[in-house]
């Protein structure tokens, strides 16, 4: 006790000392943002002692190490997660208030990491955690966006993006590094000779030089030493690389790299900057590694033994041309030698099983900003031909997977072709990239092909957001779970306890009213805590469905209104999603689910029994509010659409029961809780797949035969919901005169029956509180630990550092 009285009396003197030193004023007129700026650099200096030895274990004992290279890194605030992994936020909490400080304001104040957009990067996020948690040496290598995706406002009903200014009081746990800055060339030309060595010898003259600066950030581990890296790469002005009279054009063009995530690549200079910032990122990043381990081993032939990189989507795939140009042009090796340490470092996690998500470049693009390493991809491609026909037998498939055709560059055959294993991230989903979107791959490399069922972080997920479960979860199974999120399951022994239902749902309605009052604080909403919360938050995009979601909540308005007698059990159906800006499609779907929100919450009849809550700008920090709330977790996008989700855990983890069709994850929910204690509905995968086959699907078979569905999308244009017609023609269009590409008309009557099922277990309160622990004690197998674990062990070969 007198240790803790210690620590704390010594963190407030220092908090006071710092606050004088680096403002020039004592600690009562500090300002709160100086508060907040002093708190996060006490608490990075501090991870900094563990970050420093954490380097040094690895340095000694020549660990090998992955670094994880990935367009987005979702991390969300830091401060509470990294007070908490250090076991330190008890102590902090006391001595800022017995300064009269409250803690929580702080924490308030950071905003989140503007590091990217949806699921790709809070994965990323998530593993960085679990690395570092599991004592794992993973580092993670992306870039420094000045300014996030941007940050949605709802103005008249539609969706408008302003600058997310996430670095407005900067990032206080970011540590700028030039001594690690590489140069990175784009443009120009490419001049190649034989040397006297028999060697070739290759000068690169660019049109373009940047500097890439990194920015580091410590991943702290929870209750270790181990503190992993986050390194950003930030573009600056090179030097030399410009005269003075150009200096306003070069330093635009250097600046807008790092400007903003995913450029619009509508525009062809939108594309270009995209791949300009793919290739920035992994050259500064593999120049780095590749000096680290020349600094402790003095040679390369040992590279892929020493080092994994992991490819998270076909965004950082260039890593494999610009590592072969390094040992190729800098280390003077003979190709196979470079191919088989190419190959034996990178591993490819495919995301999508849409085929038009895997990214294409034209080759003009590549040849123009990156001479050198599309020479390379050229022989790449060539020699991959060539096996194909002389080692493989297999001439049928040289156009289907070449890596250059019809005028582009095929990322995602390069990633296969480059790696030594790729992963999907759910079982039906890589079961579709085996038999359908890369099958040709899968039949020439089967043992390339393996599952990494996604998973999420329980500390940020379950501990840290949701305290009040964590609670009830100690006092019934022990704290063992906190460390060991596999010893969920343990909660099945208690699932029937009926003292345990109630103390869960009393759990709930706390968690719900404090979404409650987020809701009204921010949209002046009132909502029935009493109600059914029913939530789909995610990325907003036409396979996801939030269209049948808002269909069905049209079609019990109409059926209210037109009968009287017929009333639903209270729910409150609440949106959260973002649509890319030049998604028209998308954006129209947020603009449909605001109008009949004014129709439904002003409407006295039906506004007591139904209420339609849309969030804006949805994020990290809304998320952790929002998925422990829920009592309904939609997943309803189109079966074999969907590559796994994460959003389904995190509501799986906190009680939510899975609404969904059995895609992405949900198969693998619904395996452990079974179809008992989840709402499945609608078409398989195999339905969906042999509708297309044999294009036997006809959407105005469904219109006609149904007087529900046909009311439903004749109100999209019929001034319903909108004064003007022309507001919801691109929806009506997309579902009636392109087929119902997502076969929402399809899976209409099969989810509304569902949502009916839903209010019926709702009613039963014992019932509903053991499906929600069942869930929670199944959600275990899905902590990204056990990915992490699987990940470590079948793919990276990396072990645990001993500190």
């Amino acid at each position: 006790m007198a240790n803790t009285l210690e620590i704390k009396e010594q963190f407030k003197e220092d908090f006071k000392r710092r606050i004088v030193e680096r403002y020039g004023r004592p600690l009562e007129q500090a300002h709160i943002t100086e508060k907040y700026m002093t708190l996060g650099e006490m608490v990075r200096d501090y991870a900094s002692i563990n970050w420093s030895d954490s380097k040094n274990a690895v340095a000694e004992s020549k660990s090998k190490q992955m670094y994880y290279f990935s367009m987005e890194f979702l991390m969300g605030r830091l401060l509470t997660n990294n007070l908490m992994n250090l076991g330190v936020y008890d102590v902090v909490k006391e001595g800022l208030a017995e300064l009269g400080i409250d803690l929580n304001e702080l924490e308030d104040l950071e905003s989140d990491a503007g590091l990217g957009n949806g699921g790709l990067g809070r994965l990323a996020a998530c593993f960085l955690d679990s690395l570092a948690s599991l004592n794992l040496p993973g580092n993670g290598n992306c870039i420094r966006y000045e300014y996030g995706l941007f940050k949605q406002k709802i103005v008249n009903n539609e969706q408008v993006e302003v600058p997310d200014q996430w670095l407005s009081l900067g990032n206080v746990w970011e540590v700028r590094k030039p001594k690690h800055a590489v140069d990175v060339k784009f443009g120009g030309h490419v001049d190649m000779w034989m040397g006297e060595d028999g060697k070739a010898v290759v000068n690169h003259y660019p049109s373009l030089v940047v500097r890439a600066v990194p920015y580091d950030v410590p991943i702290v581990g929870y209750d270790t030493k181990v503190t992993n890296t986050l390194r950003l790469w930030s573009a600056e002005v090179a030097d030399d690389a410009c005269d003075a009279a150009s200096l306003n054009e070069y330093v635009n063009e250097v600046r807008e790299i790092c400007r903003n995530v995913y450029p619009d690549d509508s525009t062809e200079h939108g594309k270009k900057l995209r791949l300009k910032q793919e290739y920035f990122f992994v050259a500064a990043g593999l120049n780095n590694i590749i000096k680290t381990h020349m600094e402790t081993y003095g040679t390369l032939s040992n590279f892929a033994e020493k080092n994994a990189i992991q490819l998270n989507d076909t965004h950082p795939v260039l890593c494999i041309p610009e590592l072969m140009r390094i040992l190729l042009d800098e280390y003077k090796m003979e190709w196979d030698e470079a191919w088989n340490i190419t190959k034996k470092t990178m591993a490819y996690t495919n995301h999508t099983v849409l085929s038009e998500a895997l990214e294409k470049w034209p080759i003009q693009y590549v040849q123009e900003l990156l001479p050198r390493v599309y020479m390379i991809i050229e022989e790449i491609d060539r020699r991959f031909k060539y096996a194909l026909s002389h080692e493989f037998g297999r001439t049928d498939l040289i156009n289907e997977c070449a890596i250059l055709k019809d005028g582009q560059v095929h990322m995602a055959n390069l990633a296969i072709v480059g790696s030594h294993s790729v992963n999907g991230v759910a079982a039906l989903h890589t079961e579709i990239l085996k038999n359908d979107v890369l099958k040709n791959f899968y039949e020439i490399y089967p043992s390339k092909f393996n599952n990494k069922t996604n998973g999420i972080t329980h500390r940020r997920w379950l501990l840290y957001s949701n305290p009040q479960l964590t609670k009830l979860l100690e006092k019934t199974i022990d704290s063992d779970f906190k460390k060991h999120p596999e010893k969920l399951e343990n909660l099945m022994k208690y699932v029937d306890n009926e003292d345990l239902q109630k103390e869960f749902m009393e759990v709930k309605m706390e968690r719900k009213k404090i979404l409650a009052k987020y809701i009204k604080d921010t949209l002046n909403i009132d909502i029935d805590v009493n109600s059914i919360f029913d939530v789909q938050a995610k990325r907003l995009h036409a396979y996801k469905r939030q269209l049948l979601n808002i269909m069905n909540i049209m079609h019990l308005y109409f059926k209210m209104k037109e009968d009287p007698s017929y009333r639903i059990y209270p729910r409150t159906f609440i949106f959260a999603a973002k649509a890319a800006p030049s998604y028209t499609f998308a954006k129209e779907v947020i603009k449909l689910i605001h109008c009949v929100a004014d129709k439904v919450n002003n409407d006295s009849d039906v506004s007591p029994f139904m209420k339609v809550v849309f969030i804006p700008n949805y994020g990290v920090s809304i998320a952790e509010i929002l998925m422990n709330a829920a009592d309904v977790s939609e997943q309803i996008s189109t079966a074999g659409k969907e590559a796994s989700g994460t959003g389904n855990m995190k509501f799986m983890m906190n009680g939510a029961i899975t609404l969904g069709t059995m895609d992405g994850a949900n198969v693998e929910i619904v395996e452990r809780v079974g179809m008992e204690n989840a709402e499945i509905f609608g078409l398989r995968a195999d339905d969906v797949a042999l509708i297309h086959r044999e294009n036997s699907y006809d959407v105005w078979k469904k219109y006609h035969h149904n007087p529900e569905i046909k009311r439903v999308v004749n109100s999209l244009i019929d001034n319903t919901f909108s004064s003007d017609p022309k507001d919801f023609k691109l929806i009506y269009n997309e579902l009636m005169f392109k087929n119902d590409e997502y076969l929402l008309l399809a899976d209409f009557e099969a989810y509304v029956h569902a949502q009916n099922r839903v209010e019926e277990r709702y009613k039963d309160r014992k019932g509903w509180a053991r499906m929600c622990l069942v869930n929670i004690a199944q959600s275990g197998y899905f902590s990204s630990d056990r990915t992490i674990e699987e990940y470590a062990k079948e793919i990276w070969n990396i072990e645990s550092v001993k500190m």
